[in-house]
């Protein structure tokens, strides 16, 4: 059992113990989306968002349990994908403001941080839904802060916080039908509870199987190392070395590896070291390449030696950057935009209507808070207009406005259709204000509608949906259930279109055959003889059609 505080080392072995059981499960997380599409994402996104605050942990050897909980904040911001992940990368940033000043963590100022969590998470959603991971984490705080004094031992407080998160994740589907319906609890508010299972693994010296060594995806191995040389910082350790300890010593154990990587804690950061028993990869920048060396032979031969001067690449890399500044500086224009679209047609049409910086991504794949920043200051513009083009990654794109000095404006475009409207609307010649409000105003007139398969059979707002139905979606609402896609197809256009309707635009995507969709397209063209009706090769993955209607 641990004692009764926990430090800077025990909090990063916790953090690093909760993402590996995350990164385990996260499959059966991303089986909880009350929708039943192909494409449920949660379990992904909240793993690949811890992923990132473990990277940025590993990235120098933090002491206190204050730069420790910094450090986790940190990365999961840029490393934030969907609302799950958007979400969890606040809980950890109110975790580490109540973190600022401590050196070690005792049950009142775990208590503290979980409130400080949950209310920085809170804050962050416009309209917050009860049901959710904002509902498991702020019960949590409140239960938390009652017992905060009854526990001397924060083991005993972390275990309390584990019962109370379960008993609410139970009730989540009596706060929200939907999940309900579907049979499910909150995929968000289970992806957080595996977390803390973890972390509390790893606080009683009984993590998950192999995760002092597991490698959370996105963590580079050996051989594909990338240090992050986005910013230019003043290099305490200038020698990146790394190597293979091959052959190890018949009587090496896990324990020796542990001390290695302590041992050049000590002498140096960005300390990587991977092992599997049969090889151990190591990763460190040092000043004392050699004794690295000397260290890890006492576990074995080495082998794949690449020691690389970063005193010499940094003075390249700044000369470099100094002359691209100035390049910038001098072409840097009044607008931008960015849209984010997955397919090659919906890339394509963006491009056409002169879209600076396009992000794949969409239901499919959420780009990152980091990944939308560096797209905006890719357009090296004073003013950056971001369509997110996606109801889950909106909240990803009001956090990347933090990452970047440009000034954003993030349209709530939650389609690509909208967003091609928006982008329509855009006139180069008026002030940012006046673009926001036409380009909103664009999106809003345009109704979307998205044909997908059912992975598995659940119930859903009163209907029975059954693994391979066809389900017609209008503005992200399950509104047409059936057998035949171009029925399906015809039905939510019908509940679409108006007497005002003038256009009808068909996407069709990467596993539609086009002749289907020509044909589609004619079948529309008759039966609406007032509309005009376009077809576009979207290329979108797992989606046969959008249809937008305006």
């Amino acid at each position: 059992m641990a004692g009764k505080k926990i430090d800077g080392m025990l909090l990063k072995e916790m953090f690093a113990s909760g993402a590996a059981l995350l990164t385990n499960n996260r499959d059966s997380v991303d089986a909880l989306n009350v929708f039943p599409v192909p494409d449920g994402d949660t379990g992904t996104n909240m793993s690949q968002t811890i992923t990132s605050a473990i990277k940025e942990i590993n990235a120098k050897p933090y002491s206190s349990v204050a730069d420790v909980a910094n450090a986790a904040a940190r990365g999961a911001l840029k490393g934030a994908r969907g609302n799950s992940g958007v979400i969890l990368s606040q809980i950890l940033r109110g975790f580490a403001k109540a973190m600022v000043g401590h050196e070690e963590i005792d049950g009142p100022l775990l208590a503290a941080a979980l409130r400080s969590g949950a209310n920085t998470a809170y804050k962050a959603v416009m309209k917050p839904k009860e049901g959710t991971i904002l509902t498991v984490i702020r019960v949590i705080a409140e239960e938390a802060e009652e017992a905060r004094d009854k526990h001397g031992d924060v083991a005993e407080l972390f275990k309390l916080v584990l019962a109370v998160g379960d008993a609410i994740l139970k009730r989540t589907p009596e706060m929200l039908p939907v999940l309900k319906q579907a049979g499910v609890v909150d995929s968000g508010g289970m992806g957080l509870m595996v977390i803390f299972r973890g972390m509390y693994a790893a606080l009683t010296g009984e993590p998950v199987d192999a995760v002092a060594e597991v490698r959370p995806d996105g963590v580079p191995m050996p051989g594909e190392f990338v240090d992050d040389h986005d910013a230019i910082e003043e290099i305490k350790f200038g020698y990146c070395t790394e190597f293979i300890v091959t052959h190890p010593r018949p009587d090496m154990t896990n324990a020796d590896v542990v001390r290695l990587r302590r041992r050049l804690e000590r002498m140096g950061d960005c300390v990587l070291v991977i092992s599997d028993m049969n090889v151990v990869k190591v990763h460190v920048h040092t000043n004392e390449p050699g004794k690295a060396l000397q260290y890890a032979l006492e576990l074995g031969e080495l082998d794949a030696i690449k020691i690389d001067n970063m005193m010499e690449e940094r003075r390249e890399r700044e000369a470099k950057l100094a002359e691209e500044a100035a390049a910038k500086a001098a072409e840097q224009k009044e607008y931008g935009i960015v849209a984010v679209a997955l397919g090659e047609g919906l890339t394509e049409i963006f491009k056409n209507l002169n879209v600076d910086q396009i992000v794949d991504g969409g239901q499919t794949m959420n780009p990152s808070i980091q990944d939308l920043a560096r797209a905006a200051d890719a357009t090296n513009a004073k003013n950056v207009i971001i369509l997110p083009n996606n109801t889950n990654i909106i909240l990803a794109a009001q956090q990347a406005t933090e990452l970047t000095q440009r000034h954003v404006i993030v349209l709530p475009t939650k389609s690509v259709p909208m967003g091609i409207s928006a982008a329509l609307a855009f006139d180069p010649a008026v002030s940012p204000e006046e673009n926001e409000t036409a380009m909103k105003e664009a999106a809003e007139a345009v109704h979307t509608a998205s044909i997908t398969y059912a992975v598995r059979d659940t119930n859903y707002d009163g209907q029975e949906i059954h693994e391979g139905d066809i389900m017609g979606m209008i503005d992200n609402k399950l509104s047409v259930l059936g057998n035949d896609i171009s029925r399906v197809c015809m039905d939510v256009t019908e509940k679409m279109v108006s007497e005002e309707a003038s256009l009808i635009t068909v996407y069709y995507g990467a596993d539609t055959d086009a002749a289907d969709a020509q044909a589609l397209r004619d079948s529309l063209a008759e039966k609406y003889a007032d509309c005009d009706v376009e077809l576009q090769m979207g290329g979108q993955p797992l989606y046969y059609y959008l249809i937008a209607v305006e």
